[in-house]
């Protein structure tokens, strides 16, 4: 039982992970609010390139070869799974996976991790009336925003109750992190999360001027019938090439 459940708790994050991997950034939209207008003008004032809204600019690169490991801890377990992404292999086959729990992969546990990281066909929107300033000092400038909820996939709808934290050094006119928190309890499936936290780091390739991730770390207190459960899940990405 305990297994069967620890099992569950990865696919929870799993599935989280993914919710988020495709809204932490959006690009802009037509109908620009005075909230977001703010945050522009202080993009223009510091010299900072607004592409960094647009959500092909801060994702894994679909063009570019890189390692992947990915550390899930719950339910007094600890879960490791390796991979490589490789542009060049065929469709369907460019995720690798070298390894889980440090053994071979099963059919199963490819199939599962190459369909968790199948890509949406569009991206969620945000709310353009939520841009804040959070802090803006001599060398950080701290944005934040929440999803458009009715732009939000159903398995996704929990986001509509998180805000995310952009934080750009005003020094390298760089992105460095998102940080996605919940502003109230969410349900997701199985779990009553009271406090969920989601830290995503960033190197720029200056070759395309995109932002690639190097560490998201996914961190869930929570309750599964009625007992407190941790999920920490780590992804480590790394060896960034083009292909």
């Amino acid at each position: 039982m305990k297994n069967t459940n620890t099992k569950k708790f990865e696919g929870e994050g799993r599935m989280i992970r993914k919710a988020f991997a495709f809204f932490v950034l959006v690009a802009s939209t037509l109908n620009v609010s005075a909230q977001k207008n703010a945050v522009l003008d202080a993009f223009s004032k510091h010299g900072i390139d607004a592409t960094i809204l647009n959500p092909n600019n801060v994702q894994e690169p679909d063009d570019y070869a890189f390692d992947f490991r990915q550390t899930t801890i719950a339910g007094g377990k600890t879960n490791v799974t390796v991979a490589k992404f490789d542009p060049s292999a065929p469709k369907g086959e460019q995720w690798i996976i070298v390894s889980v729990e440090g053994k071979s992969p099963s059919k199963g546990d490819i199939n599962t991790f190459r369909k968790n990281k199948v890509k949406p066909e569009s991206g969620n929107k945000a709310d353009d009336a939520s841009y804040r300033i959070e802090n803006e000092s001599a060398d950080r400038l701290v944005v934040s925003y929440k999803p458009d909820a009715l732009s939000l996939a159903k398995d996704a709808a929990f986001m509509k109750d998180c805000r995310l934290y952009m934080s750009i050094n005003l020094k390298s006119k760089k992105l460095e992190q998102v940080q996605a928190l919940n502003e109230k309890p969410l349900k997701i499936k199985i779990l009553n999360a009271e406090k969920l936290e989601m830290i995503t780091k960033y190197i720029r390739n200056e070759e395309t001027k995109r932002y690639f991730p190097v560490n998201e770390d996914l961190n869930i207190q929570a309750k599964f019938m009625g007992q407190p459960v941790n999920v920490q899940t780590i992804t480590e990405y790394s060896n960034y090439s083009k292909k």
